[in-house]
């Protein structure tokens, strides 16, 4: 036998006995554990629950809604949007209409661009037919044609305007003046001559004018708020409850982001502010009482 081979038997033990000394000599390297990972104090959280209650009602829950955390309150973008792009001013729109300098005045002076209905009727004194061409013609218009009415008559001819100035001028006058004191008499002969003015009433356009603005500076304000300081969102449960966790701390806005959320007659939105604490949860409850309503469409 080699002197330099030992049995395998041999071997097989001096192996077994090196493990087993090894195993003794560093225990703690073989059995340590994995350690969990620490608790992240350094952020916090936010738990709110939403409702809206109706006019005399109970509070309903606000039932898988999407709600958003902002960096920045929707209100402040919304004014930062609207003051690059301002609501479009009345008297501006007014003088970039097709129309009589007359009836501009008139405009102006009554806050207004709407040429029928109950309000405009109101307004539209005898004078105002009178002096306005474009009330004057739709007046005469209507109420001119019906035999036995006593509606005035024009006696001059365009002609005379030229050939007897002096003549017409006297007629034109005593025209209007038997028309102006047919108006006074007969308040009631001016309902109906609206019909006469629906291709010049500017009232759709102008409505038109400030939904086009107010759907820009929504829009602009939505996609501001989201590419921008949109935080992060989550839907409430059935019970209106929702919940956001690992928010580093500072202050923040939680809303709707411009979703309207109803109960009944009630709707509403919300943008309210909210400070989260390192290793905090801040409980919020979202109500009627911290609501905002969604603004009126302009009126037609």
């Amino acid at each position: 036998m080699n002197r330099f081979l030992l049995p395998m038997k041999t071997l097989r033990t001096a192996g077994l006995a090196f493990a087993a000394m090894a195993a003794a000599s560093f225990p703690a390297a073989a059995q340590a554990p994995v350690a969990a990972p620490a608790p992240d104090t350094a952020r916090g959280g936010i738990e709110f629950v939403a409702s809206v209650t109706p006019t005399d009602g109970r509070p309903e829950p606000v039932r898988q809604f999407t709600f958003y955390l902002l960096r920045k309150s929707l209100t402040e973008l919304h004014a930062d949007v609207q003051a690059a792009d301002p609501p479009p001013v009345m008297n501006a729109f007014i003088d970039a209409l097709d129309v009589s300098p007359e009836l501009k005045a008139w405009m102006k002076k009554n806050d207004t661009v709407e040429l029928a209905g109950s309000d405009f009727m109101r307004k539209l004194t005898p004078d105002a037919i009178l002096n306005v061409p474009e009330f004057m013609k739709a007046y005469v218009t209507y109420n001119s044609g019906y035999p036995g009415s006593g509606f005035p008559e024009i006696k001059s001819k365009p002609k005379d305007q030229t050939e007897y100035p002096d003549k017409y001028a006297l007629e034109v006058k005593a025209y209007r003046d038997a028309v102006l004191h047919y108006a006074t008499v007969n308040p009631e002969t001016k309902e109906g001559m609206e019909a006469e003015l629906t291709d010049i009433n500017p009232n759709q356009k102008w409505f038109a004018a400030q939904n086009d603005e107010r759907d820009r500076v929504e829009k602009r304000t939505l996609r501001l708020a989201q590419t921008q300081y949109l935080v992060g969102q989550t839907d409430t449960d059935l019970d209106g409850h929702g919940e956001m966790t690992g928010l580093p701390p500072g202050d923040y806005w939680l809303g709707s982001l411009g979703a309207v959320a109803q109960s009944g007659d009630v709707r509403q939105t919300w943008d309210v502010p909210v400070t989260v604490r390192a290793g905090q949860t801040a409980n919020i409850e979202l109500t009627n009482l911290n609501a905002t309503v969604p603004p009126a469409a302009p009126e037609r």
